[in-house]
């Protein structure tokens, strides 16, 4: 391996000395990653909040976050890269108890895209913009060389103000929360894998990537005791209740049989080898709110459409810290954990 032409770089023991992550990497691999080398790097009090985003003092209560899309294909039943790009970043600042106002857009261009493909994109994201009650302000644009950027990268970050009076974050969430889930699970990682072709895969689910804002808003404004929200995208349901249980040091406790996953769906997960529970969905959250509010809860999240299908799938402990159990049908847990790798590469 070439000598790095960057100043020395200590890395934790057993950490490997060159990227390992298959494309879209995630789970276990993508944690070591993170805390490894950048945490590491650019620690501060913000980043130490290990949130979908950073919360801090600017004229008021706001909140920052940022991500980069490289989905592929660009077109897949219920989105696009473009409507993705928004939506993911809208969702990210309402998970951070903030009411999203505005983003920015960079795009990494490949030389021969069809000027007809970015248009589309560009309509798509305004589309999504103007639903999700925001505004594109700022931007760039790159081109790189043919064959470098698979048509289009987009990276989206976004300003939000923060609603809540309390921390809406891992850290807020205590034994005797109730865990409520917004909806079904697992269409878009599948719909992405079928938009593909090359597994044979002959389905009709449709991503669910949406915003939203508006629901999690919502429990807020009633004054619902909302500790922390979690949009479950990479890594699916398991890998973020894994993220908060490990991150507030309490145990999460889910009952399989209440998780909603639709049939098609699960015979999808099935024909691929796929736990349903670690699929990626780009429109769902899960709450932890305190056991008092969560039929409350329940009934402000069945007012949207986005949120229609809410459910309670379980609560939390205090102990065994840092652990999430599903219990199966015939009542026998199982411990879930971080992946060491995505089950569905480049789905966002």
């Amino acid at each position: 391996m070439a000598e790095s032409p960057f100043p020395a770089c200590p890395l934790p023991a057993g950490f490997a000395d060159s990227v390992q992550l298959a494309h879209g990497g995630g789970g276990r691999a993508m944690q070591q990653l993170i805390d490894g080398i950048f945490r590491a790097a650019f620690d501060n009090p913000w980043l130490q909040q290990r949130h979908d985003g950073a919360v801090f003092e600017l004229n008021g209560r706001c909140a920052l976050t940022t991500d980069s899309y490289v989905v592929w294909p660009l077109v897949f039943p219920g989105g696009d890269i473009g409507s993705l790009a928004v939506n993911g970043t809208v969702n990210d600042l309402a998970m951070c108890g903030a009411r999203p106002r505005y983003l920015s857009a960079g795009f990494v261009l490949e030389e021969g895209l069809a000027m007809t493909t970015l248009g589309g994109i560009a309509a798509s994201m305004a589309a999504a913009a103007r639903a999700a009650g925001v505004y594109i302000v700022t931007g760039d644009v790159k081109v790189v060389d043919r064959g470098r950027a698979d048509g289009v990268y987009i990276n989206t970050a976004g300003v939000g103000e923060i609603s809540a009076a309390a921390p809406v974050a891992p850290a807020s969430v205590q034994a005797g929360d109730a865990v409520l889930l917004s909806g079904d699970i697992g269409r878009h990682g599948i719909a992405v894998m079928a938009a593909r072709g090359d597994l044979g895969l002959e389905t009709d689910i449709a991503s669910d990537c949406a915003p939203l804002a508006e629901p999690v808003l919502a429990l807020i404004e009633a004054g619902i005791r909302l500790h922390c929200v979690r949009d479950l995208t990479r890594g699916g349901l398991a890998g973020a209740l894994v993220e908060v249980a490990q991150d507030a040091g309490v145990a999460v406790h889910v009952r399989e049989d209440d998780v909603p996953v639709r049939a098609e769906v699960r015979a999808a997960c099935e024909l691929l080898g796929l736990d349903p529970a670690y699929v990626a969905n780009e429109g769902r959250f899960a709450a932890f709110v305190a056991a008092g509010d969560a039929e409350r809860a329940l009934a402000l999240l069945r007012e949207h459409e986005v949120s229609a299908g809410a459910v309670c799938i379980g609560e939390v402990q205090a102990a065994p810290a840092a652990q999430v159990t599903l219990r199966g049908p015939l009542g026998v847990p199982r411990v879930l954990d971080l992946l060491h790798g995505d089950q569905l590469p480049r789905i966002c």
